[in-house]
């Protein structure tokens, strides 16, 4: 029997100073977690754009993003601006690095959605531990996007009639009056809701409605 490759979390380090990223990469090391390096959010985001070859780079592993505020060129929050564009800070949760100075800016940064800052010097447990947490919320949203594409392709299978159907199932008509709506015989709507629950996988139409409403559709 086959079974799907193990998703591997990778936290991407983005800091100016050499010594803080190795010293981070060794501390993440030692939590069995994998690291990349970058000097600059410029490399960074030039990582991203060799990864966008064949359309925007979206991770298929879960992974979450250590960035320091103050850079030489681009800031840390100019590259959270971009991340937002990309629709990737879901995906990809962006921790704060901070000094003392600009915490407001990163409780502001927080507010528009990232996942959270650590203030420098940082107790190394507590950091891993939110890295930690961040992870499992990338992991967490990869999985709930691809629950969604497997039910917008299951979606994409039923005809139109099947989907008139089984939108008046979800709003709870009984087959009666979806027969009379759609002007069709009962029988008929019986073998089309029975077609739809079989198509996208359910037994019940609470069921329906909650896959759908999971999904986000």
């Amino acid at each position: 029997m086959s079974h799907a490759p193990q998703a591997i979390p990778t936290v991407y380090l983005v800091d100016d100073e050499d010594v803080l990223r190795d010293a981070l990469a060794w501390l993440l090391r030692s939590r069995r977690l994998l690291s990349e390096g970058y000097a600059s959010a410029e490399a960074f985001e030039a990582m991203l754009e060799q990864r966008s070859t064949h359309g925007p780079y979206v991770p298929r592993d879960p992974c979450c993003l250590l960035l320091d505020v103050r850079m030489p060129g681009m800031s840390g929050l100019a590259l959270f601006d971009r991340l937002i564009e990309r629709g990737l800070t879901e995906v990809m949760p962006v921790i704060f690095l901070t000094g003392h100075a600009d915490v407001p800016t990163a409780v502001a940064a927080v507010k528009r959605g990232a996942f959270d800052f650590v203030e420098k010097p940082f107790s190394d447990n507590a950091l891993v531990d939110r890295v930690e947490q961040a992870l499992a919320r990338s992991a967490e949203v990869i999985a709930q996007r691809r629950d969604a594409q497997s039910v917008q392709r299951k979606l994409a299978d039923l005809t139109d009639r099947e989907r008139d159907v089984m939108r008046l199932v979800i709003a709870g008509r009984p087959n009666k009056l979806i027969a009379d709506d759609l002007d069709i015989s009962v029988r008929t709507v019986e073998v089309h809701r029975a077609r739809v629950f079989e198509k996208m996988d359910v037994k019940s139409a609470v069921e329906l409605a909650n896959l759908l409403r999971d999904a986000r559709l």
